[in-house]
């Protein structure tokens, strides 16, 4: 599936699941923050499955304010990455997206800046391999989009990540010491 945009005042989610969907799950998440890492590691193959079965359609809506709480550019880059595997795929979307996960850096360290570090995360996503995604990657050609993106995360209300919402009502994803939930606990919240 290709790319498509989603609500927000820009078209900036991106999008994994049938847009026809009256479900929704709204994840709002910044690349390089921690507690995002561990939801999406933790929870990421339920969102999935969640979709494949038809049961939601899930709505990415990505956040840049860690660069300017921490300084540099990664989560801005990592985003526009994001956006360059959305347009091979929506598989490709969120399989990179599980790659960039896993190899997170401590989130004052700044590895998403560097083209060669998202490019190398690539390679473990056979589909984002050629060209025309290096290039987006290289020349950071979804700046303006990303600048969007955080604008639209700004004028959401969501004050922090990771949020989850289910057709706008708040889920929980972490429990109290920020680990992400077990599936059966966070699937027990769609009932």
């Amino acid at each position: 599936m290709s790319f498509r945009t989603a609500p927000g005042a820009h078209g900036t989610a991106l999008v994994y699941g049938p847009e026809d969907l009256a479900r929704c799950l709204d994840l709002y998440a910044d690349p390089r923050c921690p507690f995002c890492r561990r939801m999406e590691v933790g929870l990421g193959p339920v969102f999935r499955r969640l979709a494949d079965e038809g049961r939601f359609v899930l709505r990415y809506h990505f956040a840049t304010f860690l660069d300017g709480r921490l300084g540099g550019e990664g989560s801005h880059r990592a985003v526009n990455a994001l956006r360059g595997a959305a347009d091979v795929g929506q598989g490709a979307f969120l399989d990179y997206l599980r790659v960039l996960y896993a190899r997170q850096p401590d989130e004052s360290t700044d590895s998403f800046a560097d083209p060669d570090f998202l490019l190398d995360a690539a390679g473990e996503v056979p589909a984002l391999r050629g060209a025309d995604f290096d290039h987006v990657v290289r020349r950071f050609t979804h700046r303006a989009w990303v600048d969007r993106v955080q604008a639209d995360f700004a004028d959401s209300g969501v004050t922090g990540t990771p949020t989850v919402l289910r057709d706008g009502t708040p889920l929980t994803v972490l429990d109290a010491a920020g680990k992400a939930l077990r599936p059966k606990v966070f699937l027990a919240q769609l009932h």
